[in-house]
């Protein structure tokens, strides 16, 4: 599994690694066991979805940093030495997160300017998609003891959803290097699997929204996006001729836009 050959081959060795099989009936154990290393541990669990895998990681994690890889990507080298050296140079961030390489199909792609990363405070930056892959993230514990665990309430866009609550109260640095490989493009992704991800995000939106945590300027990005969103959704459910989805949707425009100011 090049995802766990990529931590083992971290130039950075004080780790471990915690595969939590979500269910497959693959031969996963036994490609985990050919490591023969004392620092990877197997956990299966039936299946319950990615969310439900990251928590599980989570709370048997025995370190104070944390990291993620999903299995289709893998790590450059110095990804966890130069992830760990920033945060030394710069003690107040708990969150670091890294640029990345794409490859899609097996060809290497730009990504698009939509896709730019920042870093400080970036939770209007993070409104319109996902801009941190959970797979370059390393974060403190006390971060998710403070902003909860991943929402298992989600089948995708888990990360969005958690990396706006993240964002909304605390800076997040950026490491601008490419330290982790994306892979993508296959029809078994989640996000290849279901259209109208904006459907989830949505969700997120109304989700902390509602929540009390958020600024009055927060507040006021986040009604503006939900609009935005249920813009798209309600001229898709049309086109696809799903007349009770896109008035749902419409409905929500006319609702948020009084929210907009």
């Amino acid at each position: 599994m090049r995802a766990i050959r990529s931590v083992v081959e971290q130039t950075f060795q004080d780790w471990e690694l915690i595969v939590v099989d979500d269910g497959s009936s693959d031969e996963s154990r036994q490609s985990v066991q050919k490591f023969r290393d004392k620092r990877i541990h197997y956990i299966f669990q039936k299946h319950c979805g990615v969310s439900s895998a990251r928590n599980t990681g989570i709370r048997r994690a025995p370190f104070p940093w944390i990291c993620f890889l999903d299995s289709d990507d893998h790590w450059q080298p110095h990804k966890l030495q130069r992830q760990v050296e920033e945060l030394e140079r710069h003690p107040n961030y708990q969150v670091i997160y890294t640029d990345e390489i794409w490859v899609r199909r097996g060809r290497r792609v730009n990504p698009k300017k939509i896709h730019r990363k920042y870093c400080g405070w970036i939770y209007h930056r993070a409104l319109p998609l996902c801009i941190i892959s959970p797979s370059s993230v390393l974060l403190h514990r006390r971060v998710f003891e403070e902003e909860g665990l991943f929402d298992e309430n989600f089948p995708v866009c888990e990360d969005y959803e958690i990396w706006l609550r993240v964002s909304s109260r605390r800076p997040i640095f950026l490491l601008k290097e490419p330290l982790i490989v994306k892979v993508g493009g296959h029809p078994d992704q989640l996000s290849q699997s279901l259209w109208g991800m904006d459907r989830y995000r949505v969700q997120a939106l109304i989700k902390i929204y509602c929540s009390g945590r958020l600024t009055p300027q927060q507040k006021l990005w986040t009604a503006r996006e939900i609009v935005r969103k249920a813009t798209i959704l309600s001229t898709g459910f049309a086109k696809r001729s799903k007349s009770g989805e896109a008035e749902k949707y419409r409905k929500m425009i006319r609702e948020w836009r009084r929210l907009t100011g």
